[in-house]
């Protein structure tokens, strides 16, 4: 770390020394109009932090320290094709896949947008031909449902759009499986008609072990209903034409993307043909438009007024200033249910690591634990923890001014209510005197009202931030995802860290893969610990009866 960036650092924790002793209460106190100030906006986007604790100096000091650790020169560098994934040597532009990039980026030479365009072209008009029935079932008709076979960041975006952009559906059914537990594929397409279903494979490499487990299963399901015809019934999206060839997939159902498209980022690729399939090519490339819309202002925007830069900035302060480790994702939307998980994925696989770009270790913690449920669901269960608990969670609420709902009254008038009430909770709390004045759901009052009041009390000075929009439709979605893409590669550079490699999921995977064949029967492999082989043991006999 350079003395320029520590000196920063310094600036920053001094900063938190001060503002850790003043409560939000006071800080509105001092400036009842902070909301003008910590509330930033692009296109009908807001970012309302002026439930975050901090102040302008404090802002100062975090805009300061990203210009110390040379943000702009690191977001150049992202844009322009350099090789900002150093372990793997790569690239890390999947903002090409939507438009966000220069036109002339170039890997190895090779301009990059043609072929982006080539392999979308040919995706979407795939999708075309399966919602008009052109490409339809071997016994004839179009497909009815589409079944996608996944898991991770192939699974994960696709089911998330999917789900948020239901009001837009107009195309066959879409279901998705991504555990390897048979539960899921077999609870996913009980209902199916296997002779009218269109299986799609999402695997880069098509050799994921999950995936192709399930994609096997899937195929044998198939087999009952088409006989010998299986494989007409899939795609693949995958870079390994051979592998999926192998498997019965002809090359002209496999669309493929690039190593520099990381899966947690692939949403935009051809692992998006689920969702074109559902809404439609031009919704999706209206989701398109909205993330390189985000790309340009995150390009563009100064420091100070650009929103990923700013939530980048927060989480940071939070995480290390305040030692927060943890933050609850809440979208106020039915539709953005797994928005969170999907954040989650995009947040703790980008940035939770140890080592520094140079493989030394993290000079401080690193991507907080980001959990979360829709709103007002949320509110029933684990919002005790966050009002009265013994820890401070921050919160990110996400909330938009219009429904898309056809059930009208009051629904969306109170879901906003609830929102915003829960942000304004959090921040000030209730005294234990305003508790003792407040009335109880009995009316009780007096010495009653006394005993029950430090129960009734919230300590408040609970940060919050709320990221407003108009209306969710494809364009917002591509917004919003690309508005989090872009604060998790702000929190990197300021951590030092590499976004775009996961080797922490790699350990995992080839120990399973030594350990099926001793579930089987077959001896343990040398060196397993007795916790594991007693388990393993354990886990046999009771298979076996």
């Amino acid at each position: 770390m350079s003395d320029t960036v520590a000196a920063a650092w310094r600036a920053v924790e001094r900063e938190g020394e001060r503002l850790r002793t003043l409560s939000l209460r006071t800080l509105f106190a001092r400036a009842p109009e902070r909301f003008a100030s910590f509330s930033f906006g692009h296109e009908d986007l807001l970012v309302d932090l002026s439930k975050e604790k901090v102040d302008r100096p404090a802002l100062d000091a975090l805009l300061a320290l990203a210009e110390a650790a040379e943000l702009p020169a690191w977001r150049e560098a992202l844009f322009t094709g350099r090789r900002v994934n150093a372990t793997e040597d790569r690239a890390a532009l999947h903002m090409a896949l939507r438009g966000g990039t220069d036109p002339d980026v170039a890997v190895g030479g090779s301009a990059v947008l043609p072929e982006v365009e080539e392999v979308r072209e040919r995706f979407l008009a795939f999708a075309r031909d399966v919602r008009s029935g052109r490409y339809g079932a071997c016994g004839g008709g179009p497909f009815t449902d589409v079944l996608h076979i996944g898991i991770g960041g192939s699974h994960l975006g696709p089911e998330m759009a999917v789900r948020a952009l239901r009001p837009d559906h107009d195309g066959p059914r879409v279901h998705f499986v991504s555990n390897v537990d048979g539960s899921d594929l077999a609870d996913a397409s009980a209902r199916l008609d296997p002779a009218r279903t269109l299986v799609l494979v999402a695997s880069k490499t098509f050799t994921t072990l999950e995936t192709m487990t399930n994609a096997r299963s899937a195929r044998r399901w198939l087999e009952g209903a088409v006989a010998g015809r299986a494989a007409a019934h899939m795609a693949a999206i995958s870079s390994n034409v051979e592998a999926a060839a192998d498997f019965g997939i002809e090359g002209d159902r496999v669309f493929g993307f690039r190593d520099w498209v990381g899966g947690r980022y692939s949403l935009w690729s051809a692992v998006g043909l689920p969702v074109a399939i559902a809404v439609g090519p031009d919704r999706f490339r209206a989701l398109l438009a909205g993330a390189a819309a985000m790309d340009r202002h995150f390009r563009g925007a100064p420091l100070e007024r650009n929103l990923p830069v700013l939530m980048g900035l927060m989480s940071v302060w939070r995480r290390n200033v305040m030692g927060w480790p943890s933050v609850a994702l809440i979208p106020y939307d039915q539709r953005l249910g797994r928005f969170p998980a999907y954040v989650q994925q995009l947040a703790m696989e980008s940035n939770g690591k140890r080592v520094a770009r140079d493989g030394t270790p993290a000079a401080r913690p690193t991507a907080p634990v980001v959990w979360g449920e829709p709103g007002t669901n949320a509110q029933h269960s684990f919002f005790q923890l966050l009002h009265q608990g013994t820890d401070v969670v921050p919160v990110e609420f996400i909330i938009a001014a219009e429904a898309r709902n056809a059930v009208g009254g009051d629904h969306h008038r109170l879901l906003v209510a609830n929102c915003l009430a829960q942000g304004q909770a959090l921040a000030f709390g209730r005294t234990g005197e305003e508790a003792q004045r407040a009335p109880t759901a009995s009316g009780a009052a007096g010495p009653d009202a006394d005993r029950l009041a430090p129960h009734r009390s919230f300590p408040g000075d609970r940060p919050s931030t709320t990221v407003a929009h108009r209306r969710l439709d494809a364009r917002t979605l591509g917004r919003l995802i690309a508005l989090y893409e872009h604060r998790v590669f702000v929190e990197s550079v300021l951590w030092g860290v590499n976004p775009f490699d996961q080797w922490g999921v790699e350990l995992g995977k080839a120990l399973a893969e030594r350990l099926q064949p001793a579930l089987a029967g077959a001896p343990l492999p040398a060196g397993t610990d007795s916790s594991t082989a007693g388990l393993v043991v354990h886990l046999r006999r009771s298979a076996a009866g």
